[in-house]
């Protein structure tokens, strides 16, 4: 699916934006940057010219800012005494000064039209972006049955089966792109959006060739685990900058959001189930401005809750039924133990050896340990740490294997 950029605004009304917030954030850019060209503000603004122009045209009017002179025919200006008053005092409301911000209608909008549950997924895509990993049809199957779906997928099993990888690799199912929007206006406020440590940009369109207030992203993959906390789910108001940014469902919008290690983290799972069991439903999330203004946002992602607990004990049989696909990831078998390993020895260039894999899973046995898929990537480290201590080349045979599983199991 690809979604096409906005044509830029022409006109302040094109916006969605009120005038007065304009001019202010152009006057806050234009006391951080000093003199500088309308071409340049037009720039550090995110606005067209024809929109600048007519910013600068009021701003001169009210003797906030100055012409100093012309630079290949284009005004440069600088800000007035009586300017920088008036900026400071904005700046004492709200120092946010980046690009302008969207409309809230808009924004929603836009979420609505690059939905994660309209995206078209077959077979071949699932098993392209899980090749890396052992996984067998049914559980591929799964998979992509709740990818489709664009709501909520519960993996769950033993420690060690590769649920936290398989729900990274997820992502790599999505080859298309989503706009999301630098920050957002909402009843005044300035809401940030887009995070270039949670958003992987592609591009931005160049000058004249769309709406620079968004940005061109890969579809969002947010990753959470223990350190959740309720707050995260709420916007986050800074109490220097004056300003929000936006909670993880937000950002996480068109994508993927990952709670890892589900409930391990600091809060309840009740809390958390209880605080999304609108959302979950209806695909809306209500936020809440410090004055007490609440607003509706789309809530278009796809959580995916990943845990080695009982699934029972983390929530009700209420919740359970809102989390729409449940996949278990469990031990692997035989076969695929030995495949795992062939393809972590192929990865750590050592000569794989199926009898000392045998050997290995005869060991795991007396162990009393099952056949995780985590153990053959483990076991290898620890022949490689041996063999680099040693100073020796490193070596698959049983008494690597053996010291492997001494310096890696618990003593029985």
């Amino acid at each position: 699916m690809i979604i096409e950029a906005t044509a830029a605004p022409q006109s302040i009304e094109d916006t969605g934006v009120r005038r007065s917030l304009l001019e202010d954030l152009a006057l806050k850019i234009l006391y951080w940057q000093g003199e500088m060209s309308l071409l340049e503000l037009a720039d550090g603004i995110h606005l067209s010219f024809p929109i600048v122009e007519e910013l600068f045209r009021r701003l001169r009017k009210e003797e906030l800012c100055e012409v100093k002179g012309f630079a290949e025919r284009v005004h440069q200006i600088a800000i007035t005494s009586r300017g920088r008053e008036r900026a400071l005092e904005l700046l004492s409301m709200n120092q946010y000064a980046g690009p302008s911000p969207v409309s809230l209608r808009d924004y929603v909008a836009r979420v609505q039209s690059q939905s994660i549950r309209d995206v078209d997924i077959r077979p071949e895509d699932v098993e392209s972006a899980l090749r890396h990993l052992v996984l067998s049809k049914e559980v591929l199957g799964q998979l992509g049955t709740a990818l489709i779906s664009g709501r909520t997928m519960f993996l769950y099993g033993p420690t060690g089966t590769g649920k936290t990888s398989i729900a990274e690799a997820i992502s790599g199912v999505y080859r298309d792109s989503v706009w999301i929007p630098y920050a957002l206006e909402v009843d005044g406020q300035i809401i940030t959006v887009y995070d270039p440590h949670a958003h992987e940009s592609i591009e931005e369109p160049a000058a004249g060739q769309g709406d620079t207030r968004w940005v061109r992203c890969r579809r969002p993959r947010i990753v959470v685990g223990g350190e959740l906390m309720l707050d995260m789910l709420d916007l986050q108001f800074n109490a220097v900058t004056k300003f929000y940014s936006a909670p993880l469902q937000m950002k996480a919008n068109n994508g993927i959001l990952l709670i890892d290690d589900f409930g391990r983290e600091r809060l309840r799972p009740e809390d958390l189930f209880n605080r999304w069991i609108v959302s979950l439903d209806r695909r809306i999330d209500f936020l809440t401005l410090a004055g007490g203004k609440k607003f509706e946002v789309p809530f278009d992602l796809l959580v995916i809750f990943a845990t080695n607990l009982d699934p029972s004990t983390l929530a009700d049989d209420a919740f359970l039924r809102r989390l729409q696909s449940k996949v278990k990831v469990d031990n692997v078998t035989r076969e695929e133990f030995h495949e795992i390993f062939r393809r972590t020895c192929e990865e750590h260039q050592l000569v794989y050896d199926a009898a000392v894999v045998d050997e290995l899973i005869v060991l795991l046995g007396g162990l009393k340990q099952p056949l995780r898929p985590c153990y053959p990537h483990d076991i290898v480290e620890q022949i490689l740490w041996s063999a680099r201590y040693a100073g020796k080349p490193a070596h698959l045979d049983l008494v690597a294997v053996a010291q492997a599983c001494r310096n890696y199991f618990l003593s029985t």
